[in-house]
Protein backbone atom coordinates (compact mmCIF):
# COMPACT_ATOMS: atom_id res chain seq x y z
CA UNK A 1 0.00 0.00 0.00
CA UNK A 2 1.21 3.52 -0.81
CA UNK A 3 -1.22 5.60 1.80
CA UNK A 4 1.36 7.14 4.15
CA UNK A 5 -1.28 6.07 6.96
CA UNK A 6 -0.45 7.66 10.49
CA UNK A 7 -1.18 4.17 12.14
CA UNK A 8 -0.17 6.18 15.61
CA UNK A 9 -3.02 8.00 15.37
CA UNK A 10 -5.23 5.29 14.40
CA UNK A 11 -4.06 3.09 17.01
CA UNK A 12 -4.85 5.66 19.34
CA UNK A 13 -8.43 6.55 18.11
CA UNK A 14 -9.54 2.92 17.66
CA UNK A 15 -8.42 2.00 21.03
CA UNK A 16 -10.21 4.65 22.23
CA UNK A 17 -13.55 3.86 20.50
CA UNK A 18 -12.81 -0.22 21.80
CA UNK A 19 -13.17 1.26 25.27
CA UNK A 20 -15.72 3.35 24.72
CA UNK A 21 -18.33 0.63 23.20
CA UNK A 22 -17.74 -1.50 25.90
CA UNK A 23 -18.32 0.89 28.83
CA UNK A 24 -22.09 0.18 28.78
CA UNK A 25 -21.83 -3.09 28.14
CA UNK A 26 -22.87 -5.74 30.90
CA UNK A 27 -19.08 -8.17 31.64
CA UNK A 28 -20.88 -11.81 30.46
CA UNK A 29 -22.49 -9.93 27.40
CA UNK A 30 -21.86 -11.99 24.60
CA UNK A 31 -19.60 -10.92 21.57
CA UNK A 32 -21.39 -11.95 18.54
CA UNK A 33 -17.87 -12.52 16.08
CA UNK A 34 -16.46 -13.88 18.46
CA UNK A 35 -19.04 -16.27 20.39
CA UNK A 36 -16.88 -18.17 22.74
CA UNK A 37 -16.00 -14.37 24.48
CA UNK A 38 -17.85 -12.11 26.46
CA UNK A 39 -17.40 -8.53 26.53
CA UNK A 40 -14.72 -8.71 29.65
CA UNK A 41 -13.19 -11.69 27.80
CA UNK A 42 -12.73 -9.37 24.82
CA UNK A 43 -11.45 -6.48 26.81
CA UNK A 44 -8.73 -8.69 28.63
CA UNK A 45 -7.64 -10.12 24.98
CA UNK A 46 -7.34 -6.56 23.68
CA UNK A 47 -5.58 -5.47 26.75
CA UNK A 48 -3.07 -8.90 27.30
CA UNK A 49 -2.27 -7.98 23.52
CA UNK A 50 -1.74 -4.35 23.86
CA UNK A 51 0.65 -4.82 27.12
CA UNK A 52 2.51 -8.37 24.69
CA UNK A 53 3.75 -5.75 22.50
CA UNK A 54 4.38 -2.91 24.47
CA UNK A 55 6.66 -4.63 26.33
CA UNK A 56 8.60 -6.07 23.36
CA UNK A 57 8.88 -2.87 21.68
CA UNK A 58 9.86 -0.95 25.03
CA UNK A 59 12.55 -3.69 25.84
CA UNK A 60 13.66 -4.86 22.58
CA UNK A 61 13.14 -8.19 23.41
CA UNK A 62 14.39 -10.96 20.82
CA UNK A 63 12.12 -13.81 21.62
CA UNK A 64 8.99 -13.77 22.94
CA UNK A 65 9.71 -15.64 25.55
CA UNK A 66 11.34 -13.00 27.73
CA UNK A 67 7.90 -11.67 28.45
CA UNK A 68 6.59 -14.95 30.41
CA UNK A 69 8.08 -13.49 33.60
CA UNK A 70 6.73 -10.08 34.01
CA UNK A 71 3.18 -11.45 32.35
CA UNK A 72 0.60 -9.91 34.45
CA UNK A 73 -2.44 -11.72 35.98
CA UNK A 74 -5.89 -11.01 34.88
CA UNK A 75 -7.82 -8.31 37.06
CA UNK A 76 -10.72 -10.22 38.77
CA UNK A 77 -13.57 -7.59 37.98
CA UNK A 78 -14.68 -4.61 35.15
CA UNK A 79 -12.95 -1.73 37.06
CA UNK A 80 -9.80 -3.80 37.48
CA UNK A 81 -9.87 -4.70 33.87
CA UNK A 82 -10.62 -1.09 32.62
CA UNK A 83 -7.80 0.35 34.41
CA UNK A 84 -5.68 -1.97 33.35
CA UNK A 85 -6.56 -1.60 29.63
CA UNK A 86 -6.16 1.65 29.58
CA UNK A 87 -2.76 1.84 31.31
CA UNK A 88 -1.33 -0.43 29.02
CA UNK A 89 -2.92 1.19 25.96
CA UNK A 90 -1.25 4.60 26.46
CA UNK A 91 1.94 2.35 27.40
CA UNK A 92 1.78 1.09 23.76
CA UNK A 93 1.33 4.13 22.11
CA UNK A 94 4.18 5.71 23.92
CA UNK A 95 6.02 2.88 23.44
CA UNK A 96 5.49 3.23 19.99
CA UNK A 97 6.29 6.32 19.35
CA UNK A 98 9.49 6.57 21.07
CA UNK A 99 11.15 4.31 18.22
CA UNK A 100 11.94 4.68 14.89
CA UNK A 101 9.72 2.53 12.81
CA UNK A 102 13.19 0.95 11.55
CA UNK A 103 14.09 0.17 15.04
CA UNK A 104 14.65 -4.11 15.22
CA UNK A 105 12.37 -6.03 17.65
CA UNK A 106 10.97 -9.71 17.77
CA UNK A 107 7.72 -10.29 15.41
CA UNK A 108 6.38 -13.86 14.73
CA UNK A 109 6.71 -12.10 10.92
CA UNK A 110 9.65 -12.00 8.35
CA UNK A 111 9.33 -8.08 9.04
CA UNK A 112 10.98 -7.60 12.37
CA UNK A 113 10.51 -4.27 13.00
CA UNK A 114 8.25 -1.56 15.14
CA UNK A 115 6.80 -0.75 11.87
CA UNK A 116 5.32 -4.09 11.82
CA UNK A 117 4.12 -3.60 15.13
CA UNK A 118 2.83 -0.37 14.24
CA UNK A 119 0.65 -1.62 11.67
CA UNK A 120 -0.18 -4.68 12.74
CA UNK A 121 -2.15 -3.26 16.22
CA UNK A 122 -3.70 -0.49 14.57
CA UNK A 123 -5.40 -3.00 12.55
CA UNK A 124 -5.87 -5.49 15.88
CA UNK A 125 -7.65 -2.63 17.30
CA UNK A 126 -9.86 -1.53 14.53
CA UNK A 127 -11.33 -5.05 14.57
CA UNK A 128 -12.03 -5.34 17.68
CA UNK A 129 -13.20 -2.47 18.40
CA UNK A 130 -15.69 -3.65 15.51
CA UNK A 131 -16.33 -6.89 17.65
CA UNK A 132 -16.98 -4.02 20.78
CA UNK A 133 -19.21 -2.67 18.83
CA UNK A 134 -21.54 -5.22 17.93
CA UNK A 135 -21.59 -6.03 21.48
CA UNK A 136 -23.08 -3.00 22.19
CA UNK A 137 -25.03 -2.94 18.79
CA UNK A 138 -23.63 0.49 18.13
CA UNK A 139 -21.56 -0.04 15.07
CA UNK A 140 -19.82 3.09 13.41
CA UNK A 141 -18.33 3.79 10.27
CA UNK A 142 -14.36 2.30 9.97
CA UNK A 143 -12.09 4.36 8.12
CA UNK A 144 -11.88 3.49 4.76
CA UNK A 145 -8.18 3.80 4.31
CA UNK A 146 -7.17 2.15 6.91
CA UNK A 147 -9.74 -0.01 6.18
CA UNK A 148 -8.20 -0.74 2.18
CA UNK A 149 -5.10 -0.72 4.40
CA UNK A 150 -6.30 -3.75 6.40
CA UNK A 151 -7.36 -5.52 3.16
CA UNK A 152 -3.82 -5.22 2.20
CA UNK A 153 -2.71 -6.33 5.26
CA UNK A 154 -4.86 -9.62 5.74
CA UNK A 155 -4.13 -10.80 2.40
CA UNK A 156 -0.53 -10.82 2.19
CA UNK A 157 0.30 -11.46 5.88
CA UNK A 158 -2.32 -13.02 7.77
CA UNK A 159 -3.70 -15.41 5.00
CA UNK A 160 -0.93 -14.93 2.48
CA UNK A 161 2.04 -14.93 5.09
CA UNK A 162 3.26 -18.79 5.40
CA UNK A 163 6.46 -19.87 6.89
CA UNK A 164 9.80 -19.86 4.84
CA UNK A 165 10.20 -23.90 5.63
CA UNK A 166 7.22 -24.80 2.78
CA UNK A 167 6.93 -24.07 -1.06
CA UNK A 168 3.66 -22.67 -2.28
CA UNK A 169 2.60 -24.13 -5.92
CA UNK A 170 0.46 -21.07 -7.31
CA UNK A 171 -2.60 -22.77 -9.80
CA UNK A 172 -2.29 -19.89 -12.39
CA UNK A 173 -6.19 -20.84 -13.79
CA UNK A 174 -7.48 -20.28 -9.82
CA UNK A 175 -6.91 -16.12 -9.88
CA UNK A 176 -9.40 -13.57 -8.13
CA UNK A 177 -9.14 -9.63 -8.20
CA UNK A 178 -10.59 -8.12 -4.81
CA UNK A 179 -11.57 -4.55 -5.49
CA UNK A 180 -12.24 -2.18 -3.08
CA UNK A 181 -14.69 0.42 -4.57
CA UNK A 182 -14.72 3.79 -2.41
CA UNK A 183 -10.93 4.03 -2.36
CA UNK A 184 -10.36 2.19 -5.68
CA UNK A 185 -7.25 0.16 -4.64
CA UNK A 186 -7.33 -3.61 -6.03
CA UNK A 187 -5.98 -6.94 -5.17
CA UNK A 188 -4.91 -9.81 -7.92
CA UNK A 189 -4.68 -12.83 -6.09
CA UNK A 190 -3.43 -16.61 -7.27
CA UNK A 191 -4.85 -19.60 -5.25
CA UNK A 192 -2.47 -22.92 -4.79
CA UNK A 193 -1.28 -25.15 -2.36
CA UNK A 194 1.31 -24.92 0.66
CA UNK A 195 2.82 -28.12 1.35
CA UNK A 196 6.06 -28.33 3.95
CA UNK A 197 7.50 -30.22 7.26
CA UNK A 198 7.74 -27.83 10.17
CA UNK A 199 11.35 -27.80 11.67
CA UNK A 200 9.99 -27.36 15.20
CA UNK A 201 6.94 -29.66 15.30
CA UNK A 202 8.21 -32.13 12.98
CA UNK A 203 4.45 -31.84 11.51
CA UNK A 204 3.18 -32.08 7.19
CA UNK A 205 1.56 -29.67 5.78
CA UNK A 206 -1.01 -29.72 2.51
CA UNK A 207 -3.48 -26.67 2.49
CA UNK A 208 -4.73 -24.40 0.48
CA UNK A 209 -3.03 -21.07 0.44
CA UNK A 210 -2.91 -17.74 -1.67
CA UNK A 211 -0.58 -15.13 -2.81
CA UNK A 212 -0.69 -11.22 -3.88
CA UNK A 213 0.88 -10.08 -6.27
CA UNK A 214 3.19 -7.05 -6.01
CA UNK A 215 0.82 -5.00 -7.60
CA UNK A 216 -2.44 -5.49 -9.85
CA UNK A 217 -1.02 -5.22 -13.55
CA UNK A 218 -4.44 -5.23 -14.48
CA UNK A 219 -4.43 -8.71 -15.64
CA UNK A 220 -7.85 -11.12 -16.83
CA UNK A 221 -8.86 -12.87 -13.06
CA UNK A 222 -10.95 -15.79 -13.02
CA UNK A 223 -13.22 -14.12 -10.57
CA UNK A 224 -13.63 -10.72 -9.10
CA UNK A 225 -14.78 -9.47 -5.28
CA UNK A 226 -16.02 -6.06 -4.81
CA UNK A 227 -17.20 -3.55 -2.18
CA UNK A 228 -16.26 -0.86 0.04
CA UNK A 229 -12.81 -1.27 1.84
CA UNK A 230 -14.39 -1.46 5.36
CA UNK A 231 -16.78 -4.05 3.83
CA UNK A 232 -14.42 -5.97 2.33
CA UNK A 233 -11.98 -5.96 5.70
CA UNK A 234 -14.72 -6.95 7.64
CA UNK A 235 -15.66 -10.20 5.72
CA UNK A 236 -12.01 -10.93 5.20
CA UNK A 237 -11.88 -11.12 8.93
CA UNK A 238 -15.23 -13.05 9.11
CA UNK A 239 -17.14 -10.15 10.56
CA UNK A 240 -20.30 -9.10 9.77
CA UNK A 241 -20.25 -6.45 6.52
CA UNK A 242 -22.93 -3.57 6.12
CA UNK A 243 -22.76 -3.73 2.26
CA UNK A 244 -22.65 -6.12 -0.13
CA UNK A 245 -19.76 -8.35 -1.22
CA UNK A 246 -20.52 -8.78 -4.73
CA UNK A 247 -18.70 -12.04 -6.40
CA UNK A 248 -19.04 -12.45 -10.11
CA UNK A 249 -16.61 -14.86 -12.49
CA UNK A 250 -15.54 -18.74 -11.87
CA UNK A 251 -17.46 -19.98 -8.74
CA UNK A 252 -15.01 -22.68 -8.55
CA UNK A 253 -12.65 -19.77 -7.62
CA UNK A 254 -14.64 -18.34 -5.52
CA UNK A 255 -15.45 -21.63 -3.52
CA UNK A 256 -11.58 -22.47 -3.41
CA UNK A 257 -11.02 -18.76 -2.10
CA UNK A 258 -13.63 -19.48 0.26
CA UNK A 259 -11.80 -22.73 1.34
CA UNK A 260 -8.97 -20.88 1.52
CA UNK A 261 -9.71 -18.58 4.46
CA UNK A 262 -12.40 -20.95 5.88
CA UNK A 263 -10.60 -21.08 8.92
CA UNK A 264 -10.32 -17.77 9.53
CA UNK A 265 -7.23 -16.25 11.92
CA UNK A 266 -6.23 -16.64 15.38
Amino acid sequence: MSKDLHYLDHLATESARFAEALSGTPPDAAVPSCPEWSADDLLWHLAEVQWFWGTIVRERLSEPSQTEEVRPGRPTDRSGLVAFYERVSQELGQALAAAPPDTAVWTWSDEQTVGFVRRRQAHEALIHRLDAELVAASRTPMDRDLSADGVDEVLRIMYGGAPPWGSFTADEAATLRLEATDTGDSWFVTLGRFTGVDPDEGSHHDEPDLRVADTDAGADAAATLSGDAADLDSWLWHRPTVGRVERLGDQLALSRFDCTIADGID
